[in-house]
């Protein structure tokens, strides 16, 4: 009992794993739509193209969230403007504007002679978050999770069958438009949490690991979660008393979860199927 109730005695270990559960509710629900369209770069490019938007704002003094939620609308409006008026396919409209946005943002903090940690930008800073992070973050998520909830048909029609769903006289642009919203606003809330580069593996590997075992999307989100949870509980833990990063613990926590799931799914997994054979 002692090894569970001592990290929890010191607030920053207390304001970490609240976090760190909010994180871990969040990224599995929007994750679940990436992996479905199977658009899982798609998260990557906007956990990027925020840099940008975060050295201007931060140049001018104004709320730095603000600042990288317009910039990973923008990256997202790029990439829905080359998808639709070109010919080039938007797996490469999104790797090259990606690597775009991200150098931008690394020229402007050099012009701009900003001090930005990139290393806490890349790699989070959860033990360093205070109680008004955990609250911006329980925000957050409650108002994604409830806007999921409220258009949860709408957005379940548009990811499996955009065509049809426009065909009904459904918005999808405003769909489209929302769900980059939201998986750029959930990226900005777990940043701090996991880093950017992190973050994008938070939206995943849980996701992929519940879709190894339910077939139901909204289960998906479910264990996805539950999944998320345990795997950054366990990495905190380990993070604490191995004295490892606690973001990069987390996530190869989940990786390993995911990985278990791999090879012992009872429909799809690897030595299951290997063994009825």
């Amino acid at each position: 009992m002692d090894i569970l109730l001592q990290p929890l005695q010191y607030e920053f270990m207390r304001n970490a794993m609240m976090a760190g559960i909010l994180a871990a509710i969040l990224c599995p629900v929007v994750g679940s739509y990436l992996i479905v369209q199977r658009m899982t770069l798609l998260g990557d490019v906007l956990a990027h193209s925020v840099l940008p938007g975060m050295v201007l704002a931060f140049f001018l003094r104004f709320e730095i969230l603000t600042g990288a939620l317009l910039s990973g609308l923008a990256s997202a409006g790029l990439i829905a403007w080359v998808r639709t008026q070109t010919k080039v396919k938007e797996d490469a409209a999104m790797a090259t504007i990606f690597h775009s946005f991200f150098s931008l943002g690394i020229v402007l903090i050099t012009m701009l002679k900003i001090r930005i940690n990139l290393e806490s930008f890349l790699f989070g800073d959860l033990l360093g978050i205070d109680r008004s992070d955990v609250w911006r973050t329980a925000i957050i998520t409650l108002t994604i999770l409830g806007l999921v909830r409220l258009f949860y048909k709408e957005l379940l029609f548009y990811t499996f069958d955009p065509v049809g769903a426009e065909a009904m006289g459904l918005p999808v642009r405003s769909l489209y438009l929302a769900m980059i919203t939201g998986i750029t606003v959930t990226i900005i809330a777990s940043m701090q949490t996991m880093g950017v580069i992190l973050v994008v593996a938070m939206l995943a590997t849980p996701a992929l690991a519940a879709y190894l075992l339910v077939k139901e999307l909204h289960h998906m989100m479910i264990l996805g979660s539950v999944i998320a949870i345990l795997g950054t509980i366990i990495g905190l833990y380990l993070s604490y008393y191995l004295a490892l990063p606690s973001g990069a613990t987390i996530v190869l926590v989940n990786f390993a979860i995911f990985f278990a799931v791999l090879l012992f799914s009872p429909s799809q997994g690897i030595l299951i199927n290997y063994l009825q054979k």
